[in-house]
């Protein structure tokens, strides 16, 4: 019988230290019906109570999270992609500019690797 008690006992204190620190990591705005100061104030002083409280009565309903899961199709939305003034690439076949400059990047390393592939004919040779 004492196991028990001790078990329970634990699983009391973990639930009041998950919520306890719940609480202090939860935005202001986010905390429903009391403010976070009160709402920390409950749960230290009226663990039990307190946590139970929290759970149901203080906890935010929903924690909205930018972007979701990317397997479900889902293309992201981060604030940085709705920033005002923002470039947004255009298609890259109607970027002459940019077809341009890879093309010219392309024949440089292909040049490179002909002058790295030379060199390294000329050592052998020697």
């Amino acid at each position: 019988m004492p196991l028990l008690y001790g078990g329970f006992g634990l699983v009391l204190l973990a639930l009041w230290i998950f919520c306890l620190l719940d609480v202090i990591v939860t935005a202001e705005e986010d905390c429903r019906n009391l403010p976070k100061g009160a709402w920390i104030l409950i749960v230290l002083f009226l663990p039990e109570v307190g946590s139970i409280l929290w759970l149901l009565a203080g906890r935010p309903q929903t924690v909205t999270r930018p972007g979701g899961l990317p397997y479900r199709g889902n293309t992201g939305s981060f604030p940085e992609y709705d920033r005002p003034g923002r470039f947004v690439p255009s298609n890259p076949d109607d970027d002459e500019d940019f077809l341009r400059r890879c093309r010219e990047r392309a024949e440089e390393q292909r040049r490179a690797y002909r002058e790295q592939q030379r060199q390294a004919e000329g050592n052998q040779d020697q």
